[in-house]
């Protein structure tokens, strides 16, 4: 007789760094705090997932004050092999919400445009 499992409901579709980075994707001046809470990580964690991307290439920061303000760099890709074709904008696109992409213009959304369909180059 076959064992019935349990659903996996811990698992979801975005990492944590894809998390992080539209946190700042959305707001160039949050703070690890904001995006801890908002992510549901420990600041430790949101500290090194944004080393990763720093030490990737993907974002850069400089200090304003006693705050950090992110920069997203332009034109980066996916790491995985599956995905390297792709530049990030399309994710930051699909789900920052108001977002400023890396190029610096608005996501398609909050210039009035509506996407239904995911296009592949």
């Amino acid at each position: 007789m076959s064992e019935v499992q349990e659903p996996r409901s811990s698992w979801t579709f975005l990492t944590q760094h894809a998390r992080v980075l539209l946190m700042i994707a959305r707001d160039a001046d949050v703070r690890l705090r904001d995006m801890a809470a908002a992510c549901r990580m420990t600041e430790r964690a949101v500290r090194a997932v944004v080393a990763d991307l720093e030490n990737s290439g993907y974002v850069t920061h400089t200090r304003c004050g006693r705050r950090n303000h992110y920069q997203i760099v332009r034109g980066m890709h996916f790491r995985h092999p599956a995905e390297e074709r792709y530049e990030i904008a399309g994710l930051l696109a699909l789900f920052a919400d108001s977002a400023q992409l890396p190029d610096g213009s608005a996501s398609p959304d909050t210039a009035g445009e509506r996407h239904d369909r995911i296009t592949h180059p």
